[in-house]
């Protein structure tokens, strides 16, 4: 049971920690913009005026009308390569807003969105062109306007009109593939060779394709082609970046042969013509396959480079150390909803007498290929004495990668939902308490070793996962185990327990490691039938160097993230709160998405936050999706409707991806994750309703369903959806298998009326749609707190079609306190819950 918050903040401290400072102009550094004429949406007054910001005198300003829609441009008087942006601003700042550039003032294009300014002078970096550049406000920090004393652009003057398209063949003697060729006279090279008097030529099918490796992701703008008399009728010319996943830039149905150019828009490494009907009897044959390239204006997205304002590296020679991890707390601690986001990175080696406690929003993890490769002689502690002792709201925060030695022989680690502990060696016991005992609501174990016994005491139920313990000391209502050695038995019929041996299916989430002095990510393999740790054997896997992910950082807008991701880059998204106007779009197998210290997504305007195209193995880990307040039809897509690979040997996954609508403030989303790929692995995820904050309410914050799956073959391990306005967990693919769920109904929900449906009082927490034949779900459990109206008593927990092949066990539910009751477990089967005693009713197997 989780209450509503207390209200209580702890004030900010003056200073958080040392950064680096940021880079400023200097006297000799003259803007381009100083001196050119401004232009601005409306000026407070005539000593006002929008040429005040452009004059070099910071003594004169440019202040806006009191509205929250203002602007402020400067004319460069003629195209220019924009590196920085200063803004001086004065005591009316702007809280929210843009810098956009444009090559003619009318149409504009966002460089770099900030959010949450806190005024002063902000220096941004970007890169673009342009002739007109301008400040657009989107909220005000103030009641007053907007007002600055200088707008200074810095960059070089000139720059590449954009649209322009190369002559040159960028495809000439370039190396060339196949689906196959007619003989050894017609390679594939012979297409790209220059001369027009030999030909590639296929077999005689259908479909055949010739593709051409460019060396690198190029801007690709026209495509030659000189068939032979054995044309293609219908064809397409695709892009990819990595030779897997293709972009089709331009169709063509009804060719007619002979040259041919066709104007392209986009970028790749690879350029394919992909033949799907002949015109003749023979194969496809081409005297020349030419690729022009050139440039948009805007240059590609570079890989690498640093990890941003909000990562803390140390090594164990870094002065102050504590104070670093204190002065983050003081600031994290109660900060619920606030914008705070940190990652410590610890660089091998041993660190003696810390303490680092983790508030809300902050991630520690250790930068070794393996755990005991940083020692930590000392605690990484989580506690409640923030909200009273009680744990039920520890959320957003995460430990990672290095092995713990607790100064008091065992570690205290009091979370709830969202607060993942993974591949940690700890060199004694741990406390999964508050101190105090008060109640606690986690949690979630993976890939790690402790040495000493694991103490729950008060926590309600806790999910572990291929890991080791010395020993398991209780449980209350579901404590589950899957592939853990030394686990306790499974007694779910008289107690809280449900053991497997095995995990049937797992892979370790990707993680940060530094080898030698390079950053690198490790992609861990999939494991199957898995017991136990899976280091230091770290067998199979993959690491990939930095220099192949866009370290995205705050202010980087969705057109940079998915130009990054067409250029065939991962996304390392660094701690921050990242507000985009157009859906993320993963459409490369095998894309790696990243986030350091909870990044956070939010989707403005109503759009979907991401898609993830029905491709083999992407791999999405540690960042939070929040609903904006413009309702999403979906957060989060993994394939699109209709899709059917298959994707067994290599799925994708979803690892310590939380999604959260309202709490921080009104969000809205009717569903929130769906996932309609084949063999997806979810792997710990809490999708929840917000039940307190700010933006609450049954409509308000309305939501639908929290996750809907579609695809066959879908493994959940660690499932967490609460408080959803009608289905939390709804499941239409055949063959679905959950271990572990964890559930609340929604505490608002006014009355019976309002959830009836079917003539059924309630929605199920989780339910398997009547057409499915075959599911599997093991150790569940759902509560319900209805707060709004403690009479409303649901039908059940669990709704399944009565089959041979779905297969429930270890079922259970529970009446917080008594505030609303369920009249069964599952379907119509199992005991009424009753009183105030919060004493589960089970069934341990249907049917």
């Amino acid at each position: 049971m989780r209450l509503r918050s207390l209200g209580v903040a702890l004030a900010a401290t003056a200073a958080l920690v040392t950064l680096p400072a940021p880079v400023t102009a200097t006297a000799a550094d003259t803007p381009l913009s100083q001196g050119r004429t401004a232009t601005s949406s409306s000026a407070e007054n005539a000593g006002t005026p929008s040429g005040n910001a452009v004059d070099g005198d910071a003594n004169t300003r440019w202040s806006s009308a009191a509205s929250d829609d203002q602007w402020l441009q400067v004319d460069l008087g003629a195209t220019a390569s924009v590196t920085r942006v200063v803004l001086n601003w004065e005591a009316a700042y702007g809280k929210d807003y843009k810098i956009q550039l444009s090559p003619d003032g009318s149409t504009w294009t966002d460089a770099k969105t900030v959010t949450g300014g806190d005024g002063g002078t902000d220096t941004l970096d970007l890169s673009g062109q342009g002739r007109y550049v301008r400040m657009q406000g989107v909220h005000r920090a103030t009641n007053w306007g907007y007002s600055l004393w200088e707008f200074q652009v810095f960059g070089t003057a000139g720059g590449t009109a954009p649209g322009s398209c190369d002559s040159a063949d960028a495809a000439r003697g370039r190396p060339a593939s196949a689906s196959s060729v007619e003989n050894a006279g017609t390679p594939a090279a012979a297409a790209f060779d220059g001369d027009a008097g030999t030909r590639w030529s296929s077999q005689a099918a259908d479909p055949q394709w010739l593709r051409v490796d460019l060396g690198s992701v190029r801007d690709l703008c026209k495509v030659d082609l000189n068939w032979e008399a054995a044309y293609a009728k219908d064809f397409r010319i695709e892009a990819s970046s990595d030779g897997q996943s293709w972009r089709t830039l331009k169709s063509v149905t009804g060719g007619t042969g002979g040259k041919a150019s066709y104007d392209v828009s986009g970028s790749g490494r690879y350029v394919r013509v992909y033949g799907t009907a002949r015109a003749t009897g023979y194969g496809y044959s081409l005297w020349e396959f030419a690729v022009h390239t050139g440039t948009t204006g805007t240059p590609p997205v570079e890989g690498g480079g640093d990890l941003g304002p909000n990562v803390i590296v140390v090594d164990p020679s870094t002065p102050n150390l504590q104070q670093r991890f204190d002065q983050v707390f003081a600031q994290q601690e109660s900060a619920q909803f606030g914008s705070g986001r940190y990652q410590f990175l610890l660089k091998p080696g041993t660190y003696n007498g810390i303490n680092a406690q983790l508030g809300f929003y902050t991630s520690v993890s250790g930068l070794g290929l393996n755990p005991d490769d940083v020692q930590l002689n000392g605690d990484i502690t989580v506690d409640a004495g923030w909200f009273n002792g009680n744990a039920t709201q520890n959320f957003w925060r995460s430990a990672e990668n290095l092995a713990i030695r607790p100064v008091s022989g065992t570690n205290r680690w009091a979370v709830a939902q969202a607060a993942p502990f993974r591949r940690i060696h700890v060199q004694g016991g741990l406390n999964l308490a508050p101190n105090g005992y008060g109640w606690a609501s986690g949690g979630y174990i993976a890939d790690s070793k402790v040495d000493g016994t694991v103490g729950p005491y008060s926590q309600q139920q806790w999910y572990t996962r291929d890991s080791s313990v010395g020993g398991w000391t209780n449980g209350v209502w579901n404590m589950t185990f899957t592939g853990v050695e030394g686990a306790p038995a499974s007694n779910f019929e008289t107690g809280p327990y449900t053991t497997l041996d095995t995990t049937p299916i797992s892979r370790e989430k990707p993680f940060l490691y530094l080898d030698g002095n390079e950053y690198k990510v490790r992609v861990p393999a999939k494991r199957t039938n898995a017991r136990g740790v899976s280091w230091p054997a770290n067998a199979g896997g993959t690491s990939l160097p930095l220099s192949q992910f866009y370290v995205v950082k705050p202010g980087a807008t969705a057109t940079t993230i998915n130009a990054a991701l067409d250029q065939g880059l991962n996304l390392l998204f660094t701690p921050g709160i990242y507000h985009i106007d157009k859906t993320i779009e993963v459409d490369r197998a095998n894309t790696v998405v990243l986030g350091l210290g909870l990044a956070t997504i939010i989707p403005d305007g109503g759009v979907d936050a991401m898609h993830v195209a029905d491709v083999d193995g992407v791999r999405l880990a540690g960042f939070l999706i929040d609903a904006g307040p413009q309702n999403s039809q979906t957060l989060l897509r993994i394939g699109a409707p209709g899709s059917s690979a298959d994707h067994a040997a290599n799925p994708t996954t979803m690892q310590d991806v939380f999604i959260r609508i309202g709490g921080a403030g009104p969000g809205r989303a009717t569903d929130s994750v769906v996932v309609n790929s084949d063999d997806v692995l979810i792997d710990h995820t809490w999708i929840w309703r917000a039940d307190h904050g700010e933006g609450v309410g049954w409509e308000t914050n309305r939501a639908d369903y929290g996750l809907r799956v579609n695809g066959d073959d879908v493994l959940a391990t660690g499932l967490f959806v609460e408080h959803f306005n009608k289905y939390d967990v709804y499941w239409s693919g055949e063959r679905g298998r959950t271990i572990f769920f964890q559930n609340e109904k929604a505490y608002d929900a006014p009355n019976e009326a309002a959830i009836t449906h079917d003539g059924i009082v309630g929605y199920a927490a989780y339910k398997v749609a009547d057409s499915v034949n075959e599911h599997e779900a093991v150790a569940l459990g759902s509560y319900c707190n209805y707060t709004s109206d403690p009479g409303i008593v649901q039908h059940h927990g669990f709704q399944v079609p009565v089959k041979p092949g779905v297969r429930m066990r270890n079922l259970q539910v529970i009446s917080l306190g008594g505030m609303g009751q369920y009249r069964h477990v599952i379907n119509d089967t199992g005991a009424p819950t009753s009183g105030t005693s919060t004493v589960p009713s089970k069934v341990t197997q249907f049917p």
